[in-house]
Formats: C-alpha cells, sequence, structure tokens
C-alpha cells in the first residue's frame, strides 16, 4: 500500500484551473461592463462559500453571523475613503480590519457550541448593525454610497473591481488549498471527521478552530468589500442581513460540504438560479430553501460529495488516498 496525492486527473485539473484563473483576467477587456459586473458577483459567491465552507466543513462551525465580517469589509471600506485613503487602497485596509476584528470575536464565539455558536454569530452581526446605524457618518440607517469611486470612468471601475475580486479569490482559495495540503490541514480534517476523537490524539482544536475563524473573517470581509465596490451603495439591513449566510448555507449544502470543488460548484448553480429567477420575488427564497431541503434529504452530501463517494474522482489533490501498489511498483 501506498498514500497517494496527485493523479493524473489532478494534475490535469489544477493546471487547467490556473490557466481559466489567467484566462479570467482578460475579461473585463473583452466584455462590457454589464458582464463583468455579472462575473464580480459570481466571484464574490464563490469567496463567500469558500468560506463557509471552511468554517462548517472543517471546523464544524455552523455559522450564521459571517455577514457581520461581511458589512465590517463594506463600512470599513466607506470609513477608510471617507479619511482620504484612495478607494483601492481603502479596501485593502477594511479586509485587513476584518480580519483583525475577528481574533477578540473568536475569543467569545468559539466558547460557544453548536446552536449557541449560531446564534451567538447572528447576534454579533446584529449588534455591529445596531452600531452601524448609530453612526451618522456611516449614514446611519438610510445607507450611505461609496461616491469616491466616481473619480474613476464606469469601465475601469468595474475592471478594478473585478481584478480586485479575481485575486482575492485566488489568494483565499490558495491559501484553504495549501492550508489543506499541509500537516495542519491533516488535522482540521480530522477535527471535521470526528472532534472528539481529533482531540484524543492531541488535536489543539480550539487553536485550529481559531485559524479558520480568522481565516473566514479575512475572506467574508474582502467579500463585503468588493459588494460595496460592485454595488456602489451600501445599507444596514441588506448588508448586515442574515440572507448573505442563507446564500453561504445553500451553496455549500447543495455543493457538498467539506468538499474543495463542491462549494465552488454550488456557487456557480447559486449564480445561475440568481440569474435566472431573481425576478420571482419571495417565492425565489422559498424555492432556494426548498432546494437546499431536498439536498440535505436525497444528497446530504451535496452534488460533488456524491460524486466523490461514488465515483472517488477527486479533481484537486487536498487529501491523501491510501492505494494498492502495482506489482512492478513493489519490486522497485
Amino acid at each position: 500500500m501506498r498514500v497517494q496525492r496527485w493523479t493524473g486527473t489532478s494534475r490535469a485539473f489544477t493546471g487547467a484551473t490556473i490557466a481559466i484563473a489567467a484566462l479570467l483576467g482578460t475579461v473585463p477587456l473583452l466584455f462590457e461592463a454589464d458582464v463583468v459586473q455579472r462575473l464580480t458577483n459570481l466571484l464574490i459567491l464563490v469567496l463567500l462559500a469558500a468560506m463557509w465552507n471552511a468554517l462548517a466543513g472543517y471546523g464544524g462551525l455552523l455559522s450564521v453571523g459571517q455577514q457581520a465580517f461581511i458589512g465590517i469589509g463594506a463600512y470599513g471600506t466607506v470609513f477608510f475613503a471617507g479619511l482620504g485613503v484612495s478607494p483601492y487602497p481603502a479596501m485593502l485596509l477594511a479586509t485587513l480590519v476584518a480580519g483583525v476584528i475577528s481574533v477578540p470575536i473568536s475569543l467569545f464565539a468559539l466558547r460557544l457550541r453548536a446552536a449557541q455558536f449560531a446564534i451567538g454569530m447572528w447576534v454579533i452581526a446584529e449588534v455591529i448593525s445596531i452600531l452601524v446605524r448609530l453612526d451618522q457618518n456611516l449614514g446611519a440607517g438610510t445607507g450611505i454610497s461609496l461616491i469616491q469611486l466616481n473619480q474613476y470612468a464606469p469601465n475601469f471601475r468595474q475592471a478594478y473591481t473585478f481584478w480586485l475580486a479575481l485575486g482575492f479569490t485566488v489568494i483565499f482559495l490558495s491559501a484553504l488549498f495549501f492550508l489543506l495540503r499541509s500537516p495542519l490541514g491533516v488535522s482540521l480534517q480530522a477535527i471535521r471527521d470526528d472532534e472528539d476523537a481529533a482531540r484524543s490524539l492531541g488535536v489543539h482544536v480550539a487553536a485550529r478552530k481559531r485559524l479558520l475563524f480568522v481565516l473566514a473573517g479575512f475572506g467574508c470581509g474582502a467579500a463585503g468589500v468588493l459588494i460595496g465596490a460592485n454595488t456602489l451603495f451600501i445599507e444596514p439591513g441588506s448588508i448586515f442581513s442574515v440572507q448573505w449566510s442563507a446564500y453561504m448555507i445553500f451553496m455549500v449544502l447543495v455543493g457538498g460540504l467539506g468538499t474543495f470543488e463542491g462549494p465552488i460548484l454550488g456557487a456557480i448553480l447559486l449564480f445561475g438560479i440568481q440569474t435566472t429567477f431573481t425576478q420571482g420575488g419571495p417565492w425565489y427564497l422559498v424555492g432556494l430553501g426548498a432546494t437546499a431541503a431536498l439536498f440535505a434529504l436525497a444528497l446530504p452530501r451535496g452534488i460533488w460529495g456524491t460524486i466523490e463517494e461514488r465515483l472517488g474522482l477527486r479533481l484537486l489533490p487536498v487529501g491523501y488516498r491510501v492505494v494498492e501498489m502495482k506489482s512492478e511498483e513493489r519490486t522497485v
């Protein structure tokens, strides 16, 4: 027996993924601003799905309050831009602030378990939302525009925002990829499979969960920055809405909880649904909820999780596989 990480399929798909990321960089040069904005939305969804999956799929942290960091990123951009910082550097600062704030929040939130953690995160998001509503400089409850972006022509603004979204997505997905391939990643997957067993083997569960929590804080803060830049207007009722958590849960459950490829697939599916059925009003949200419930019952491992389980197909080498050596390998 031997441990296998790379296969012919994973090598080909990894190379194709790098090529696709490079080709995506040319999108603003080839397409109209409306197409670029839609693809920016897709990248935001991919980023959100990957970050929620990092929490729930590998740390067992089922959060319904990640909109707290989305809002911090969006309003952080407005705050720094209001101080005279150029808009795009302000976005980087806001992302950094969201990640830094996640550290003290984790000291409280990670003391909670299961449903307590989920509710606690939602309460934290609501508290931050209330604080924003009390600040007149941030538009209070009526919202505020990121008017500083008006210094750029619309086509250039949309291109810069897309490239920033692509950069954030590549950075955070790569960070998660290399984290899962490291020795640290083995302990994270052990926590995912059986937290108590992992703890009994000496895994520092709390420290590993804090790492995932802070990574997700950075990632969701980056998504909030991009949402503000893509829409140019934010208000507490929407940016701190629990609907963002509902989207994340939908994408991960449908795509495949605890898989690397599944959340990306779920994000593409949600993007297609949003593009096609957003005119359905409340029934659109009802449909999303019903679809998520159906998948939870019929395909509890999601689309990609089921494919991986039944076919043994892995497109990216983020785990280990024990295979039997061929006879010629045993004689070498």
